[in-house]
Formats: structure tokens, sequence, C-alpha cells
């Protein structure tokens, strides 16, 4: 399972990445895109991928 990291620093609340994930992985946290349901993930990299701002990256663990 990989671990999505949201750069909060750099999102815009743009919400390209939970537009874009086919298994709704992410979830607005009080008005934050946030990496709730992780076990979901495909690991497709659509959310990379789109993410305009860069934002999104994979951190190993």
């Amino acid at each position: 399972m990989r671990n999505v990291k949201i750069d909060m620093e750099k999102c815009t609340n743009c919400r390209e990445c939970i537009e874009v994930c086919p298994e709704e992985v992410f979830q607005l946290v009080n008005g934050i895109p946030v990496h709730v349901h992780k076990e979901k993930c495909i690991e497709c990299d659509l959310c990379i991928n789109i993410c305009p701002e860069d934002a999104i990256s994979v951190v190993a663990h």
C-alpha cells in the first residue's frame, strides 16, 4: 500500500484529485482534500498527474 502525501503548502484545494480518482480515495475534510481510503488506492497515479500545483507525491514507508 502506498502512502500518498498532499503538500498543503502547494495545494490550492482545486479538488482535481478528488474528481479524477476512480476509487474515491480522497475526501474533503474541513474543506481540504485528504487521502483517507489508502486501502482502496490502485496506484494509477491519476491524482499525481492531474495536480496542477504538483502537490501530490508518494512517500515510501
